[in-house]
């Protein structure tokens, strides 16, 4: 089973007959996952057979004219990450609740993984994470600023604070794939930096690419499937998913006296009501009662 993930900032017109005609695509050739369309451009990761993914990307490459074939992170998976497949329309195609900045047409500088250690290294320079604070807790590079967002739609407040601090410092940016870096150099460029730069392909592409000795990423990578992160050979890590909150859990979160298989966990244990840990505590009763039946419940996999 392969696994791809990819993106294309662009103007697209008419984003629901795009939807349509590309969810019908994808079922028929059983590929599996999520793609968001809106006037920005498209974001996806999907998994199938390899020759069944290349079909999608030849499709959306002669449907919408692209001058350049489309750039995909690949990983390997024993099983579907994922359970159906969803097309869907939005207002972005990454939510940084700036539909008007527009990386395709002002963006930062890319910098391929073979660069990129040499530019983390530059002392002068700042080292920025796009991504949320529980992805960056499972793993990231060295001297990397965490935005301590819990979601890309805070960033803007933290760019902001930062541009009124540090805006004549050079700044390096990364996320997984990439989308959320692109998008957030053009909002830095917007707020008066001039030197940005992003990790070209994002982590995955870096983890791919990096040969053992000079990979200088720290920990896991976090991915949104049921694989939850990715190890540095690009192997399924070691995290699971609280079913609840949706956070990462290290292997210390499970022996925690707060974590509630398919309930809780120490992330999340005061913030749910009794209603819902009442739902969850019944859900996790269902799991139980299929795993004797020799059965998988749906979502299962998250939390175990």
């Amino acid at each position: 089973m392969r696994v791809a993930s990819f993106y294309r900032f662009l103007e697209l017109g008419d984003a629901i007959t795009f939807r349509d005609d590309l969810q019908a695509f994808c079922d028929a050739r059983n590929v599996l996952g999520t793609i968001l369309v809106a006037a920005e451009g498209f974001n996806g990761t999907i998994c199938g057979k390899e020759e069944s993914i290349l079909q999608v990307f030849d499709w959306i490459e002669r449907r919408l004219a692209l001058e350049t074939p489309i750039e995909a992170r690949w990983t390997d998976a024993s099983e579907a990450p994922f359970r159906r497949m969803r097309v869907r329309v939005k207002k972005e195609i990454v939510t940084l609740g700036r539909p008007d900045i527009l990386p395709h047409r002002k963006t930062g500088t890319y910098v391929p993984p073979e660069e990129w250690n040499d530019l983390i290294e530059n002392p002068d320079v700042l080292v920025i994470d796009t991504r949320n604070h529980y992805e960056v807790e499972v793993g990231t590079f060295p001297r990397a600023l965490d935005p301590g967002t819990d979601s890309f739609r805070q960033f803007p407040e933290f760019a902001k604070q930062l541009a009124e601090a540090s805006r004549d410092r050079p700044l390096a940016m990364f996320c997984t794939g990439g989308i959320r870096c692109e998008k957030a150099t053009a909002l830095m460029l917007e707020l008066g930096f001039e030197e940005v730069y992003h990790l070209q392909g994002g982590i995955l592409n870096y983890l791919r690419d990096m040969p053992e000795e000079e990979n200088r990423w720290q920990g896991e990578c976090f991915v949104f499937d049921t694989r939850v992160a990715v190890d540095k050979d690009l192997a399924e890590g070691g995290y699971v998913q609280c079913h609840a909150c949706r956070r990462p859990l290290s292997a210390g979160d499970l022996e925690s006296p707060d974590y509630r298989e398919g309930v809780s966990c120490p992330h999340c244990v005061n913030e749910i009501d009794e209603e819902r840990t009442a739902r969850l505590e019944e859900r996790r009763k269902q799991v139980a009662l299929a795993e004797q039946r020799g059965a998988r419940h749906i979502g299962q996999k998250l939390t175990s």
